[in-house]
């Protein structure tokens, strides 16, 4: 197969899928069980062989997991065998969603997915390639580090950690294991965000002098419906004016039935179980990422999207900044993160602080969307915003030099699992690996941190420290509750 320009070299050549499934049905005598007699078979009419077919679970069935799961059925390339979840309705439900859809494809009958309580049974499996890791934010380093042990090419949402700590254990195994690991910052594959990001890695823009993006507080998220019984215990009118995820401690209500809270808490500190961390049908895509055991809030929200975008045009997505640098020391309005060379990025509240506060475009400029950011350059300014419309910026000349075909940020073009399917063929280097993931969220986490203890820091991104400050590389790991441990 062709191999696409999206995937990066390694330093060595792997095996061929061909190859791999070869030597997999060899040693163990299992092969993917076709769900077409006879023409898939044979790969006629359009199908995939059997041979030739990923072999794909997935792991978490929440509002994530069903978006991945109709990607994953969907792909004639694929074969869905197992679907894992702790909360039983959720699975069966994941289970039933494969299975109908294969059904309806051969106009048959199909019970070849598997449904699975424990992610640990799902990963023991030979016949299974890969797995797409959907759960909360505090098992995936976990969970992304048993599947690479456990032989799996892996996707992780993102943050793929809660810790910088966490984040670098996960680099190191998936690279001692040679899994193709892809994390889940989608936003970089579409195709117009990546063309900007080149001309400002390229110097389109001069050097870049600012970048801005978004960082929220919880109060809007405590606003939700679900909070509204708890809110005389939760201190809203303090708490939501934090940036950072909080120990909020919530009443412990009855655990619905088929839910094995437990293992749903897993390797965090322990909370008893409220429906504001969990419930079915889930009130959110990430309802639990204001608890700091269980999330990173702005982290998980969306920021790791927007530190992947920008530090890929920076050309620092292996690396980081060297200082952070907090409002009370008076040189910026908000947090600001320092690169080595010079470079600001700015955390905003919202987008009228970049003309309001900073001055950094004009007036008229048109700001909107999330998942990326702002940059201000010698030369002009760009956004790679998606959801808010198309790219912006100015001088025209900017636009002219950079060629663009359309300037439409197509939310429905991304290629990120394509992009991931073909690197587990090639055995080459997805677009968001284990190190450009890590670095993503290790953004995040430092800017946590500078919330946290209320100052500015130094940071080291090669030593992955700060600078004769104990207090704070304190806050670069925790501990996970027994027996679970990395």
């Amino acid at each position: 197969m062709k191999q696409m320009k999206n995937c990066k070299a390694t330093d060595t050549v792997g095996i061929t899928r061909r190859q791999f499934l070869g030597r997999t049905a060899a040693l163990s005598g299992i092969v993917a069980a076709p769900w077409f007699i006879p023409s898939s078979a044979l790969g006629a009419d359009g199908n995939v062989a059997p041979s030739n077919r990923i072999t794909v679970g997935l792991i978490g069935h929440g509002v994530m997991g069903r978006g991945h799961l109709r990607r994953l059925a969907g792909d004639r390339d694929l074969q869905v065998l197992a679907v894992c979840d702790v909360d039983r309705l959720r699975c069966e439900d994941g289970k039933h969603r494969v299975e109908q859809t294969y059904a309806a494809r051969s106009g048959g009958t199909y019970h070849g997915c598997k449904a699975y309580n424990d992610y640990r049974e799902l990963l023991a499996r030979s016949d299974i390639d890969a797995v797409v890791i959907a759960t909360p934010d505090h098992w995936h380093t976990l969970q992304s580090i048993d599947a690479a042990k456990a032989g799996k090419d892996v996707y992780c949402e993102k943050p793929i950690s809660i810790t910088v700590r966490q984040g670098r254990r996960l680099a190191e195994t998936v690279r001692r294991y040679g899994s193709v690991f892809q994390t889940g910052t989608q936003y970089r594959s579409i195709s117009t965000i990546r063309q900007v990001c080149e001309f400002v890695r390229a110097g389109g823009l001069g050097k870049v002098k600012q970048v801005f993006t978004l960082w929220t507080r919880l109060g809007g998220f405590f606003g939700a419906p679900r909070f509204k019984p708890y809110r005389h215990l939760m201190d809203v009118e303090n708490s939501g004016k934090s940036y950072a995820p909080l120990d909020i401690t919530l009443p412990a209500e009855p655990v619905p039935d088929g839910l094995d809270w437990d293992l749903w808490v897993g390797p965090a500190l322990w909370h008893p179980y409220n429906p504001a961390y969990h419930k079915n049908p889930s009130p959110g895509v990430v309802p639990w990422a204001f608890c700091e055991d269980f999330g990173a809030a702005s982290v998980t929200w969306h920021h790791s999207h927007s530190a992947d975008v920008i530090q890929y045009a920076l050309g620092a997505e292996e690396s980081g900044p060297i200082e952070l640098i907090h409002p009370d020391s008076g040189q910026y309005p908000t947090l600001t993160c320092k690169y080595a060379n010079g470079t600001l990025l700015h955390l905003v509240d919202h987008w009228p602080m970049v003309k309001d506060v900073y001055k950094a475009v004009p007036d008229t400029a048109r700001l909107a969307g999330n998942f990326g950011g702002v940059f201000v350059g010698e030369r002009g300014w760009l956004t790679s915003m998606s959801s808010g419309g198309p790219v912006e910026g100015g001088p025209r000349k900017v636009f002219e030099e950079m060629k663009s075909r359309t300037l439409q940020v197509n939310i429905g073009g991304k290629n990120h699992h394509a992009n991931w399917f073909e690197c587990i063929r090639t055995r080459r280097r997805p677009n968001c690996d284990e190190e450009i993931g890590h670095r993503s969220a290790s953004l995040g986490h430092l800017t946590i941190i500078a919330h946290r203890l209320q100052r500015s820091l130094k940071w080291d991104p090669a030593k992955e420290e700060f600078l004769g400050d104990e207090p704070a590389n304190r806050l670069l790991s925790r501990a996970m509750r027994s027996p679970w441990r990395l």
